[in-house]
């Protein structure tokens, strides 16, 4: 089903929060830290942020995951080898990343509480890409079928209650990535060879889609926490798609990154390079506020609720004083 487009025209981007970096208020952050300060010695990567800006998670040096509580300053190491980096629940209790086993791979859930890791329960071979619900109850996934890997699936696991639904199967391997609503209820997922982008609604259980009509190739970016704008890429543009009316907002020649649990804010990359690297848009006042002007980048989760936060990855050394390890490093933006 083709969706209405509207367009969002580029606004001028305001000037980066004034002032050093600290615990409140606006300012930047480094928070791949150790908890006394130190610098790690090792790449950091990714950045998560939960719905309330409390708990960051990232990876260093495809070794460690590491969950980090702001106000307190505790710093947890709760997986380890990440094949890329992780995902946070809205919570903040859990994190989600994929592993390699032997020759396989698989999701692992690590806890804040336990200061540990899980396995998720996976019937296929392989199994990648997790995304989590709001509580960490939920996760969606990509399970990859066969040995040599022919077909894949996407699934959601309820791993409290140990059931599997599966949404889609897919006869071949291209990349085909879900996102999952906070309460669960809406998987937002791509089929790689079509380039089409499809939302599950598990209430009705019904698929919607493609949401992006049959004329454009899509990539999916994410599904706004509270289900209702999901963001794909086409071209060179980015589009927010409004569950609820089927409407679409364009925010041409950008490159959309994530989007807050409210669906009103979003992360994105500009395509001229010549400006600012991470641009955070008001989807509603339609202006724009600079994250970082040096080279950054950042994913899916990086976006607290109303924009209020934004993490990021740098290799930078000027963003904040100190910076002298030599590494990329993730960093916190905060708007207020």
């Amino acid at each position: 089903m083709a969706c209405a487009v509207t367009t969002a025209l580029p606004a001028a981007a305001s000037a980066e929060p004034a002032g050093a970096a600290r615990d409140g208020g606006a300012g930047v952050e480094r928070i791949s830290v150790a908890a006394d300060g130190t610098q790690f010695g090792v790449d950091s990567t990714g950045g998560a942020i939960t719905t309330d800006g409390r708990r960051i998670a990232f990876s260093t040096g495809g070794e460690r995951v590491y969950l980090r509580d702001q106000p307190s300053g505790q710093l947890k190491n709760v997986g380890s080898y990440p094949i890329a980096s992780p995902v946070i629940s809205g919570d903040g209790e859990y994190a989600a990343y994929w592993v390699t086993l032997f020759r396989d791979t698989k999701v692992k859930l690590a806890q804040w509480t336990a200061g540990s890791s899980i396995g998720v329960n996976c019937d296929a071979l392989n199994c990648s890409q997790p995304s989590l619900s709001g509580d960490g109850r939920y996760v969606a996934n990509v399970a990859t079928i066969g040995r040599p890997s022919t077909s894949q699936r996407i699934d959601v696991w309820d791993w409290h209650a140990g059931t599997k639904q599966e949404l889609a199967w897919f006869a071949h391997t291209e990349p085909s990535r879900p996102s999952i609503s906070g309460d669960g209820r809406f998987v937002a997922y791509q089929d790689g060879k079509a380039k089409d982008v499809f939302v599950w609604d598990g209430d009705h259980g019904s698929i919607s889609g493609p949401i992006e009509g049959p004329s454009k190739e899509a990539t999916i970016v994410q599904i706004s926490e509270d289900g209702s704008k999901v963001v794909y890429l086409s071209g060179s543009d980015t589009y927010v798609h409004d569950v609820s009316s089927g409407t679409a907002q364009r925010v041409p020649d950008v490159k959309g990154l994530a989007i807050d649990p409210t669906g009103n804010h979003l992360l994105y990359a500009p395509n001229d390079t010549t400006g600012p690297s991470l641009v955070l848009r008001d989807l509603r006042a339609g202006t724009d506020e600079t994250v970082a002007s040096q080279p950054a980048s950042a994913g899916v989760d990086a976006v607290s609720a109303e924009g209020r936060e934004v993490v990021f990855r740098s290799t930078a050394d000027d963003i904040v004083p100190g910076d002298t390890n030599g590494k990329s490093d993730v960093f916190v933006r905060r708007f207020s």
